[in-house]
């Protein structure tokens, strides 16, 4: 992985996350147990600070930054789908951002929130817990019902567990 200190601050990231070589992961960043970031990931922390709780997962080709002296927060089981840019905001726990969605800075999403594919979510838009956001600029458009949050619980757990295999079985050839 490519794993660069930047202005003195150096990366932190947990020796039980997985990181993908194709990875880039610059300044101040902290990566959590349990967590997953896929090939051709970028998590700049080099304007503001980015955080991974625990068993988060940043699939292929996302993008994390900030503005500056932001702090992008993706918590605990955060599930940020290929493609995606996550720009200064809080992805609350048990989060999904779908594959290509976009999520501008000072937005905050409520825990166990789902963010469909290519939506665009405004800077500073805030929503509350169990909500499906859809569209480009992104809506509410009804809650989620515990089927709904139960399902998206055993994707992202699909990804703690590749993290886990990843890191006892991934091998270059």
């Amino acid at each position: 992985m490519a794993v660069y200190m930047f202005e003195g601050i150096r990366p932190s990231i947990s020796p039980a996350a997985f990181v993908h070589p194709m990875a880039v992961v610059i300044g101040h960043v902290e990566i959590g147990d349990g967590c997953y970031v896929g090939p051709g990931a970028s998590l700049r922390g080099d304007f503001g600070a980015i955080i991974m709780e625990p068993e988060s997962n940043l699939q292929d080709n996302c993008v994390v930054h900030g503005t500056e002296g932001s702090l992008t927060r993706i918590r605990h089981r955060g599930h940020i789908g290929h493609g995606a840019v996550v720009h200064g905001c809080d992805i609350g726990e048990d989060v999904l951002v779908g594959m290509n969605a976009v999520v501008m800075d000072g937005s905050v999403i409520g825990a166990s929130s789902i963010i469909g594919a290519c939506a665009m979510v405004k800077a500073g838009f805030c929503c509350e817990a169990a909500s499906l956001l859809l569209g480009s600029p992104a809506k509410v458009v009804r809650q989620l019902d515990e089927r709904d949050i139960q399902r998206k619980h055993q994707a992202t757990q699909r990804y703690v567990e590749l993290a886990r295999r990843c890191l006892d079985q991934l091998q270059e050839c």
